[in-house]
């Protein structure tokens, strides 16, 4: 199935819930690895509210960007790309969590201090979250984006992607340390589906007018690694939870494997619940935030354009024009507006891992993406599936995130297949800006003091900066790689053009994929004007 075509309904029900599942893994992540510094690791209800709001927003972004955006076949989520900046945000002494929130005994989930705690530094992520995007809505609908293009090249996007995972080493360990034996489990299994077996089809029973009933060859593993992975090591945890082989003290090591740890949060969650704007109060902002926020907004941008490039060629679409691009842009900045209204603690962006999946799937349809994005607003309004999702144990989750970070890094360092890697200044460009990502933030965290200028804003801007790892490394690899010389081809602006130009194709598919929907602009709304806009073919 291409870009334009409609698969039969069941079939864009069943492959709709797939990529909804396969951005689930991501999508959960996020709230979980948040809620820590968001003071809520002992309030799971709250956080069952987190994973249930950023999904109901996740879903919305989805059909716009389907509809309105880039017009792709593409799933909207939160990123990686504006955690780094919202943990050094949150790590500021003025957000550090006091010591009481730590303890679970003095905890009282319901009481106003408490709720004030938490409220007070999601507002604030809010805030500079709402600013932010309105730079990439300007960035997008302004044509800017083609201008910016031009400067940026592998050099610059390998550094930047591959530093939105490395820093994360810390929570995936801590995480997966609660139960090693268990974080090593779920990572086999997950290695084994996806890598092992993902060419073993399953015979499962199919119905089709001619052939009436028979069985069809499905390839499961090569679909649902992670989902599969997660379920068994759950499953598993459950029985050793039952037969009380895992520790019930709660001091003991691998207390946190068991199943019953979390498990009141499914009764006390309600069966519906609307997420809607504004639910923890006015969003405040800061300039420190503001700023910060900025580092992931522009590195999210760069992933999106580069996600658009393989999407299109995944889906049996010509490359995407300049219009579409812009377009797709100020549509993401438009979704970071509303989750930051209604308060994710994120933002959103393309999702890489559903590219992932319609090459595996060969589903390139809209229609599929648009069943997904209606998933994902049914199950942000049930409020037990994200109750159901907040209760994984630990260590499970820890051995999730170690194949997820890994996997994100790659994919950063994959980009450097442009280059000349033969080259000793693209050698030294990458190698110093990823490990300049790496010394200088660590550096900055342990020696706060001796950044302080006497300006209190001023210094929690170069706090938040100099702590975010990807946004030193991908400053660095930009201002290296456009002022050292050497050549197109060398740099890898050559093959990284051409590898993204494609096959230039009849105007006529290009508008059919790329123009907006309901006649807009071809039979109503045709203004002369129309054509000098940068979003507008």
């Amino acid at each position: 199935y291409t870009i334009t075509d409609v698969p039969p309904w069941y079939l864009c029900i069943l492959l709709g819930i797939q990529h909804f599942l396969t951005a689930m893994g991501g999508l959960v992540a996020i709230p979980l690895i948040l809620s820590k510094e968001l003071c809520l690791q002992h309030d799971l209800l709250t956080q069952s509210h987190l994973i249930s709001t950023i999904f109901f927003v996740s879903g919305i972004c989805t059909l716009l960007q389907v509809l309105f955006g880039v017009r792709l076949p593409i799933i909207q989520g939160g990123t990686f790309a504006f955690l780094t900046p919202t943990l050094a945000m949150l790590s500021l002494p003025k957000w550090k969590c006091p010591a009481w929130t730590q303890n679970a005994t003095l905890v009282n989930a319901s009481s106003p201090e408490f709720i004030e705690v938490w409220q007070t530094r999601m507002r604030e992520v809010q805030g500079a979250i709402i600013v932010a995007s309105c730079f990439q809505i300007f960035v997008g609908f302004s044509g800017l984006i083609g201008f910016l293009m031009r400067f940026i090249g592998p050099l610059t996007i390998a550094p930047t992607i591959t530093l939105v995972a490395l820093p994360l080493f810390d929570s995936a360990g801590d995480e997966a340390g609660q139960h090693w034996g268990i974080a090593f489990m779920t990572i086999s299994f997950i290695v084994l589906f996806s890598q092992y077996l993902k060419d073993v089809p399953v015979p499962l029973p199919s119905y089709q007018r001619g052939k009436k009933c028979h069985l069809s060859p499905v390839y499961l593993f090569q679909i649902f690694p992670v989902l599969l992975g997660l379920s068994l090591s759950w499953l598993l945890c459950y029985v050793l939870t039952v037969t009380d082989v895992l520790p019930a003290d709660p001091t003991a090591y691998g207390h946190l494997a068991r199943t019953d740890t979390r498990g009141d949060v499914l009764s006390q969650a309600p069966w519906f619940r609307l997420p809607y704007p504004g639910q923890w109060g006015v969003p405040t902002v800061s300039l420190a935030g503001i700023f910060g926020i900025l580092a992931g907004v522009i590195s999210s941008m760069l992933e999106s354009v580069g996600d658009y490039y393989a999407c299109a060629r995944l889906s049996g679409a010509p490359p995407p024009p300049k219009h579409a691009i812009s377009r797709g842009i100020g549509v993401e900045g438009i979704g970071c507006l509303l989750a930051g209204a209604w308060g994710t603690g994120n933002g959103t962006t393309s999702y890489s891992e559903n590219v992932g999946a319609l090459g595996i799937t060969k589903v390139g349809s809209r229609m599929v993406i648009i069943a997904g994005a209606c998933a994902m607003l049914l199950s942000g309004i049930f409020g037990k599936v994200g109750a159901m999702l907040a209760s994984i144990p630990t260590p499970v989750i820890g051995g999730m995130f170690l194949v997820m970070f890994g996997v994100i890094t790659a994919v950063g360092i994959s980009n450097l297949q442009y280059t000349d890697m033969n080259s000793s200044r693209n050698i030294f460009i990458f190698g110093f800006s990823v490990f300049s990502g790496l010394t200088v933030p660590n550096w900055a965290s342990k020696n706060s003091t001796l950044l302080e200028t006497g300006i209190i804003q001023l210094d929690q801007v170069i706090q938040v900066l100099l702590t975010t790892g990807m946004f030193v490394g991908g400053l660095l690899g930009f201002i290296l790689d456009n002022t050292i010389p050497g050549t197109q081809e060398e740099r890898g602006l050559l093959a990284w053009k051409n590898s993204h130009k494609g096959e230039a194709d009849n105007s006529q598919l290009i508008s059919e994929v790329y123009d907006l929907p309901f006649g807009i602009g071809t039979k109503y709304c045709t203004v002369s004007w129309f054509r000098y806009l940068p979003t507008c073919p």
